[in-house]
């Protein structure tokens, strides 16, 4: 719950951590993994403003308590071991990196020797990451891309009993501003044989990411009202979609070629104790929707599952920057609007004995609104490239072209509370290989 860390009125000495739009707030204070050059290993940080505390230089100084647990964790090259540890290390980390960096903190001086400027690091994947699931959480996304494939019946029967998702690939996930290659693959046309070659309906996909924390045994659970314990933090994640590959092939197994190519993960991981003040009850359900099943459901869940967290997506193509234009934002919405929340996410997954790990990611699904300016695809801001969009300069774009990128966005904002950022998640499309 909310304590002294979530004082609005907190302000830090690293200057630009207080400007009123900045994402990394000492409110916030998100984990990420940082190297200085090329062939560095990886340096556990956290941001504020646009300094990074290098968490290993920070042990080293005697900044961070003694507890040797929690000092190895923050030596590590990866935020593995730190998201193991549990809440409990998580909480006290936190409270000590804002005593470090409040305005009034003592030891400034040699706080300052573990900062470093973000402007001068490579920010890489935040953890070891050796299992990627991906949902399909929202229900405004599902309707909009089930009314274009199956128009009479455009959710499956399942969908308002669990949260469906399927294994994704985890040797594919990039960080943010790792470029994208398009992908080839099979596709068919009608009733016309089916043939290989660049996909035509590149897409992105709008979602939100979580990493796991301790995790469970395998052939053990995670009760719905212990999983917060397991949600170390939460990213922005990009799902891309080669739809016309998907299209063709996902019949009857789920998504395969047409997902894996690529995923982009945003750098910062943006705690759940961060976002406390931002919890808001899980999806209200209409009449005559199925209540959860019991493992499902818990009443601190329903309360305060959800999180209010805007998310946008915004596209440059190669010719607005040549213009010097900025990116156009082509939709907004919101993950209060997901039908399922993280925790029942997480419940679900190990509510069969599969064990969930450190580092495990765990993404929404595309996150889309009610209205159209909402939708987190494409796929569905097109209907399936039927509406084109328009774009300054006379641009139209079905789906996404080569030298498109492609931009995610997401912060917290309301009375009373400071503004806490996730950063930017991106990543431009490069042309598909010739060979």
């Amino acid at each position: 719950m909310n304590d002294a860390t979530h004082d609005p009125e907190l302000r830090s000495w690293v200057k630009t951590a207080n400007a009123p739009q900045a994402d990394f707030p000492i409110q916030n204070l998100p984990f990420g993994v940082f190297r200085r050059a090329a062939g560095e290993g990886g340096r556990a940080g956290v941001a504020i403003g646009d300094r990074v505390l290098d968490l290993h230089r920070a042990s080293e100084l005697g900044l961070l308590g003694s507890d040797q647990a929690l000092l190895s964790a923050c030596r590590a090259p990866r935020l593995n071991e730190l998201m193991a540890l549990g809440p409990s290390a998580w909480s006290a980390l936190r409270r000590r990196l804002s005593q470090l960096l409040r305005g009034d903190a003592p030891g400034e001086p040699r706080t300052a020797e573990a900062l470093v400027a973000m402007a001068d690091v490579e920010l890489l994947l935040p953890a070891q990451i050796g299992d990627y699931t991906d949902f399909y959480c929202s229900l405004h996304h599902a309707i909009n891309v089930g009314s274009i494939f199956r128009p009479d019946n455009p959710l499956m029967p399942n969908y308002k009993h669990l949260p469906v998702g399927y294994h994704g690939r985890a040797s594919s996930l990039v960080v943010s501003g790792t470029p994208v290659r398009r992908p080839s693959g099979q596709t068919r046309s009608g009733d016309a044989p089916p043939s290989f070659g660049p996909s035509r309906s590149l897409d992105y996909e709008l979602e939100l990411g979580f990493f796991v924390g301790p995790g469970n045994r395998l052939g053990t659970t995670i009760p719905l009202a212990r999983a917060a314990e397991h949600i170390f933090g939460y990213c922005l994640v990009n799902d891309w979609s080669a739809r016309d590959v998907q299209r063709w092939e996902y019949q009857p197994l789920g998504p395969f070629l047409g997902k894996s190519f690529a995923t982009t993960v945003s750098p910062w991981v943006v705690t759940g104790a961060a976002l406390e003040p931002f919890r808001v009850p899980a999806w209200e359900r209409a009449a005559g929707d199925p209540p959860p099943l019991p493992y499902l459901d818990h009443d601190a869940d329903r309360q305060r599952g959800g999180v209010d967290l805007n998310l946008e997506v915004y596209l440059s193509t190669a010719a607005m920057r040549a213009a010097g234009q900025a990116a156009v934002r082509l939709s907004r919405s919101n993950a209060r609007q997901l039908y399922w929340t993280p925790a029942q996410m997480l419940a679900h997954h190990a509510s069969n004995g599969c064990n969930l790990r450190p580092g495990d990611l765990i993404a929404s699904g595309t996150v889309s609104g009610p209205e159209k300016g909402s939708r987190g695809c494409l796929l569905e801001l097109t209907g399936r490239g039927s509406e084109p969009l328009e774009l300054p300069g006379g641009e139209r774009r079905t789906f996404l072209e080569d030298g498109d990128e492609v931009i995610l966005r997401g912060y917290c904002a309301g009375p009373g509370c400071a503004r806490i950022g996730f950063g930017e998640c991106r990543g431009v499309v490069l042309p598909a290989r010739a060979d």
